[in-house]
């Protein structure tokens, strides 16, 4: 058998090349972006989790056909919803949107991921250009803030070796543990710190006045608008001193300055200015635009595309999606009960709707709610094209074996189609070649049309003619988020009531909701709770038991359950960001409680 090389479709910036020869799977070693090596996800447990592999109608197994048969008289109503998950990429995952706007049903707007922090982004530089692997390989100096780069991004981690690593995360991540400093700040006060570090770069003259005369030359105004906050009140919020934050100006200072920034820092209301800052703090310092320097947070995927499935439908809120308003809710590829903020909200939606359609390749906690289940197949049995939000290589995701219990978006989408008596689409190949023609083949790779070697080297905006915009406005009530009373421990049999910051980042084993999946919570010893103990943790918004785990390098104000831990969402709310209609899933306090 010929070796294929194809991508790895998890939902995942790294985005690996494969090759698959005789049924084995491995790393591409040509790959720009990989390293050799393939993760644990994919080599460890996604070839165990429990695939959907028969179509069902209320629990009763049926064939394909009688499913899409089942699919398209429900789907045949005034009030259907097409809500889709991350959880396996791929372009033609879209496909469906093309259905949707020919039966004329409603579609959903925003995200559960990166919203806020995108629109930041936007809000100063106009457009979130990807900051190329190569620039972070030429960088002397890397901050790491907010991101668990060694889960989130492993394949990044050799660019780091020989640099120096400030990390800036209320975590003591794997990263942490080997920088040369961190700076374990409080939840939900990123934005501070990039001000007071912007504020004292002026005051100790770190700032880059030719970059900022040339790119940036409201930086005076910004400056101005940091002396609206209280040095030592802040500082004493943020968790740290002045000798921190002079250190960190002289490890920058002089030095090519790469920022690389995790999803943690926006999950709140206020998540858009905290990016938005972030930059800032970069711009000042001249570290954008320059070789060796940049922010790198989740860039746009599709910048410089045509996309042929975008569409005009009706739509609804991603966060809190009204389920309930529907008589039918087609679920494609996602598992909104436990991946969606709130799932108490969710479930009680959900439960209003007449006919719940899921499609999609895994049993969970949504599939068991379905009312008619319907197999996908992943993305070794159909072909597909994969982007990244990390780097610019749009690669070929290719048939490598054969499925046949499954059905792709494409056989999905264009059957039903016809069945309701509209033209088939064009064919398979025809939507991977629009793609494929819109970029650089390179090497035997593909460049996304957007890919520039130094973005905004020429300036800011789409055409690189505009200068950085600065933040001049927080509306945060600052009173409010700064208070935080120590846990002490009580009596055995006292409860615990302290109120405390979520932290949920992403797991090593686990994927959204896919794969290795744990009910672990992490605290501080102070807590007065037990390695294994068994505890409830709640909030306004539900709440739900976890299994202790003491880590004393936690802050005392926090807890940590991972963002696929089985029952975080029952804590979290259903909130909409300010900005980029995203979800706040950290933009709450927990109590935690023993179990009597």
């Amino acid at each position: 058998m010929n070796k294929t090389e194809t991508t790895c479709g998890l939902d995942c910036p790294d985005a690996c090349g494969i090759s698959v020869q005789n049924g084995k799977i491995e790393a591409d070693s040509n790959h720009p972006t990989s390293t050799g090596t393939l993760c644990a996800l994919i080599n460890k447990y996604m070839p165990h989790e429990p695939r959907i592999t028969t179509p069902t109608i209320k629990g009763e197994e049926v064939s394909i056909e009688e499913a899409l048969v089942a699919t398209k008289e429900a789907l045949d109503t005034h009030a259907k919803l097409l809500w889709r998950g991350s959880g396996n990429f791929g372009v033609m995952q879209e496909i469906t949107n093309l259905l949707f706007e020919k039966i004329e049903g409603t579609t959903t707007k925003g995200t559960l991921c990166d919203g806020a922090g995108d629109a930041g982004i936007i809000e100063g530089r106009e457009v979130n250009r990807i900051l190329p692997p190569e620039q972070i390989e030429k960088a002397e100096v890397v901050i790491v803030w907010g991101k668990n780069i060694s889960v989130t991004a492993s394949h990044l981690m050799p660019h780091l070796e020989g640099k120096k690593i400030i990390v800036i995360d209320p975590v003591k991540t794997a990263i942490a543990k080997k920088a040369d400093l961190h700076l374990q700040i409080a939840p939900r006060s990123d934005f501070f710190t990039a001000v007071m570090l912007a504020r004292f770069a002026i005051m100790g003259d770190f700032q880059d006045n030719d970059f900022l005369e040339e790119f940036a030359s409201d930086y005076e105004e910004y400056y101005e608008f940091s002396q609206e906050f209280r040095i030592r009140p802040i500082l004493e919020y943020i968790g740290t001193d002045l000798a921190q934050m002079g250190k960190v100006l002289e490890i920058l200072q002089d030095k090519k300055t790469v920022f690389l920034v995790g999803n943690g820092v926006q999950k709140y209301s206020t998540g858009h200015i905290t990016l938005h800052a972030i930059d800032a703090l970069a711009v000042l310092l001249g570290n954008i635009g320059k070789e060796g320097c940049g922010v790198g947070f989740l860039g746009n995927s599709k910048l410089g595309f045509k996309n042929p499935f975008e569409s005009k439908t009706s739509k609804v809120q991603k966060v809190n999606t009204p389920f309930g308003d529907f008589n039918t809710v087609l679920i494609q590829g996602g598992n909104p009960v436990a991946s969606m903020p709130n799932s108490n909200r969710v479930i009680e939606e959900l439960k209003k709707t007449n006919t719940i359609i899921y499609f999609g390749l895994y049993e969970n906690e949504t599939s068991a709610m379905a009312d008619i289940v319907i197999p996908a197949k992943n993305f070794f049995e159909k072909e597909d094209i994969r982007l990244s939000y990390a780097h610019h290589y749009v690669n070929p995701m290719r048939k490598v074996t054969e499925c046949d219990y499954g059905i792709s978006e494409y056989d999905f989408s264009n059957i039903l189609l016809q069945k309701f008596g509209f033209e088939a689409l064009e064919s398979e190949q025809y939507y991977i070649d629009f793609w494929l023609n819109q970029c650089q083949e390179v090497n035997g790779y593909y460049l996304s049309p957007a890919y520039q070697a130094i973005p905004y080297e020429d300036g800011f905006g789409e055409d690189g003619e505009e200068e950085f915009v600065f933040p001049d406005d927080y509306d945060d009530d600052f009173i409010k988020t700064k208070q935080f009373t120590r846990a002490r421990r009580k009596s055995k049999k006292e409860k615990i009531t302290e109120d405390y910051w979520l932290i949920s980042p992403k797991g090593k084993h686990a994927l959204n909701t896919q794969f290795k999946r744990d009910n672990n919570v992490t605290l501080h010893s102070t807590l007065g709770f037990k390695e294994g103990q068994e505890v409830k943790v709640y909030s306004e918004h539900g709440e739900h038991h976890f299994i202790v785990k003491v880590d004393d390098t936690m802050r005392e104000d926090s807890l940590l359950i991972y963002a696929n831990a089985i029952g975080v969402n029952f804590l979290t709310p259903s909130i909409i960001s300010e900005e980029g209609d995203s979800a706040c899933y950290q933009e709450v306090k927990v109590k935690v409680t023993h179990i009597e």
